[in-house]
């Protein structure tokens, strides 16, 4: 698949107001900093559709943007914001929740996983969470310029550990990076396939 257009939609405080549940849906979420923005622009080829800041936890809203004129790109709140109050972190747990409950069109929800680090309980507790309500998920994981290819396949093998510890069988698993456009093709190719498999 090649995205031929990309624009904004809308930006949505409450899940409520997210635009009409017409089209198949692909989200994105992560820890703060795990390079999100960077991913959706190079999906997109584009250099300024998501906004990216070098302060983590920048996006706040539940942000759509039109691909192709035939499905939605989201970019979601991300979690783990260590310098966020104990009220605003409740108040972005219960958009994400109230996001993944209630849309009836999210086609796959795609989990940012930075690549460089070894595994992070707040994100193993994330997909555990989602995995429980069943919503369909797919790993990425980002950065993978960044580590030498024994230390990217190390770290992988410790993660891939830590879920098998709780599942039988792991999602979809993807490598990306931002600056080589590493995994553009792979996830682009795996959204095609789902819509195809869409009534």
């Amino acid at each position: 698949m090649r995205i031929t257009e990309a624009s904004f939609l809308t930006s949505s405080a409450n899940p409520k107001n997210c635009p009409a549940p017409n089209k198949p849906e692909y989200a994105f979420i992560g820890r703060s900093n795990v390079g999100k923005s960077s991913l959706l622009n190079m999906l997109c080829n584009r250099r300024k559709l998501a906004k990216i800041s070098g302060t983590p936890g920048k996006t706040r809203l539940i942000n759509h943007f039109l691909i192709n004129d035939s499905w939605y790109m989201v970019d979601l709140p991300g979690y783990g914001y260590a310098k966020l109050s104990k009220t605003e972190r409740e108040k972005f747990k219960k958009m994400i929740d109230g996001y993944l409950s209630e849309r009836p069109n999210l086609a796959n929800l795609f989990v940012l996983i930075d690549s460089r680090h070894a595994p992070i309980q707040s994100d193993l507790e994330f997909m555990q969470s989602i995995g429980t309500r069943g919503i369909p998920f797919a790993i990425v994981f980002t950065k993978s310029d960044k580590l030498k290819p024994e230390q990217l396949e190390s770290n992988i093998s410790k993660y891939k550990d830590r879920l098998y510890e709780e599942w039988e069988e792991l999602p979809p698993l993807f490598f990306t990076s931002a600056t080589t456009r590493q995994g553009q093709e792979e996830v682009l190719s795996y959204i095609e396939e789902i819509n195809k498999s869409l009534p």
